[in-house]
């Protein structure tokens, strides 16, 4: 972070200060990180004091001072050194753009979508990170607390502000462009995730179409052709659109799509300056479209399509539980993607999943798909959930376990949709998952554990990890 001393921080949030912070000396300024965890204080920290259903950032102000906390940014008084102000986020919203306005050698990438924004993003600071520095999001924080955190990191030395941006609610994203002003603006899809908010998935668009709404005349909008209500966002931006996609009309496109044994994709990559070939270390045909979008942004950050194709056939998966590929000792393979899950990620894994069941030089594998509830589909719940399991029927997938009562109506949609017996299961809960697991995984198996973020599935891949060593580590991959 820039350095930014107390009195202007106080001018800048509309705080006062408090606990004798004005009594400091002038060499009392904030240089960084800005921190919502005690825990992650270090020398030159400024503690951003929030007030949660389960902990209360004010009472652990004085130890995060003691730890090398310059100052507590806080809603009331403390017994610590301090800047009062009205409101927190308010606060961390206006200090974070702040920063962003004072580096004008910054430029923008905003990211969103129904589902892969947090891959898209980590391919961006793979190719971004080639051309100068950048700050990306570390793991998914995409919302009001995570985004001016990942732009506090900024300092005079960087040069690219990855900002992935989600919405829970109409007009989120816009807020979120007010603190990161987007030079570029990516949309990858619309899909059902929180179709029990939005409503509906021409609700959702609205509200995914806040981000290109807000980039300038100077600014690019790089959306996908292959989803109309994306496309259709070109009518709301007034900055340049790149359109990606497979479609033929699209100016970054992918030809030529095949699958490896393990659902890894490789495609040629057509692009106005040229075409390259790619082979992507990451798992399911669902990154094609992620990489394409983060191809789009790399040409206009300068970089030619034979680095782009590199550079994206060198990236490995770098976020925890999204399709993270380990195989046991035993040569058990577990597929860990419990980070979250929609209708549409949940497909997408599941094909990537039918792929590793059927490798081209080796007997066929048998693919077990372990899955919790989808959470926030609103009207839509059962239908959404049927249909993934009647999915996992028509994909040939060997066993289907169903976690949990939300999960249920995938175990009814697969028991429906075939002639399937012990085939697709149901259980209570995560410990009776692992128990079925446990009794009947063999050697070659392949298991993809699916959920969304709350149903807290990745203790079944955690478990089953623990049980046997890792013969290669994640990320490395199967061979």
């Amino acid at each position: 972070m820039i350095a930014v001393g107390l009195p202007e921080l106080a001018a800048v949030t509309g705080g006062r200060l408090a606990g004798g912070a004005g009594d400091l000396p002038e060499g009392a300024v904030v240089t960084g990180p800005v921190v919502v965890d005690s825990r992650q204080v270090t020398p030159g920290a400024l503690f951003v004091a929030l007030e949660g259903t389960r902990a209360d950032g004010h009472h652990h102000a004085a130890e995060a001072v003691a730890a090398g906390a310059v100052a507590v940014l806080a809603g009331r008084e403390v017994d610590a050194p301090c800047v009062v102000v009205p409101d927190q986020l308010e606060a961390l919203a206006a200090l974070a753009r702040h920063v962003v306005d004072a580096l004008p050698g910054l430029r923008v990438v905003g990211v969103t979508g129904s589902s892969g924004k947090t891959s898209t993003k980590d391919l961006l600071a793979v190719l971004l990170g080639a051309v100068g520095p950048t700050v990306a999001p570390v793991g998914s924080l995409n919302n009001e607390i995570g985004l001016p955190l990942t732009a506090l990191r900024c300092d005079e030395a960087t040069r690219w502000l990855v900002a992935e941006m989600g919405a829970r609610r109409p007009g989120n994203i816009a807020y979120l462009t007010r603190i990161t002003p987007p030079d570029v603006a990516v949309v990858l899809n619309v899909g059902a995730a929180h179709a029990g908010v939005f409503g509906s998935r021409e609700a959702t668009a609205a509200t995914k179409g806040e981000l290109p709404a807000a980039v300038a005349e100077d600014g690019v909008a790089v959306l996908n052709a292959d989803d109309p209500l994306v496309a259709a966002m070109a009518a709301r931006t007034r900055g340049r659109v790149v359109l990606t996609g497979r479609a033929p009309h699209a100016h970054v496109r992918a030809d030529d799509v095949s699958l490896d044994a393990w659902s890894r994709p490789s495609f040629t990559l057509r692009t106005p300056a040229g075409d390259a070939p790619v082979t992507l270390g990451l798992y399911g045909e669902h990154h094609v479209a992620n990489a394409l979008a983060a191809a789009a942004v790399g040409l206009e950050a300068g970089l030619s399509p034979a680095r782009i194709a590199e550079l994206l056939s060198g990236a490995r998966p770098a976020s925890r539980w999204r399709m993270e590929v380990t195989t046991r000792a035993d040569d058990v393979t577990v597929v860990n993607d419990a980070y979250n899950a929609n209708p549409d990620s949940v497909r997408a894994a599941l094909k990537a999943l039918a792929g590793m069941g059927r490798p081209w030089s080796a007997p066929p594998r048998r693919t077990w798909a372990v899955l919790g509830e989808m959470l926030e589909l609103g009207a839509d719940a059962l239908d959404e959930h049927d249909r993934i399991g009647r999915l996992a029927v028509r994909l040939d997938i060997s066993r289907l376990v169903a976690v949990g009562a939300g999960a249920r109506p995938i175990h009814t949609g697969a028991s429906q949709e075939g002639s399937w017996g012990e085939e697709s299961a149901w259980v209570p809960d995560a410990a009776a998952a692992l128990a079925l697991l446990r009794a009947e995984l063999a050697p070659g198996d392949v298991v993809l554990v699916k959920a969304s973020r709350s149903v807290g599935l990745d203790v079944v891949a955690a478990a089953l990890l623990e049980d046997v060593p890792a013969a290669r580590a994640a990320e490395e991959g199967p061979a």
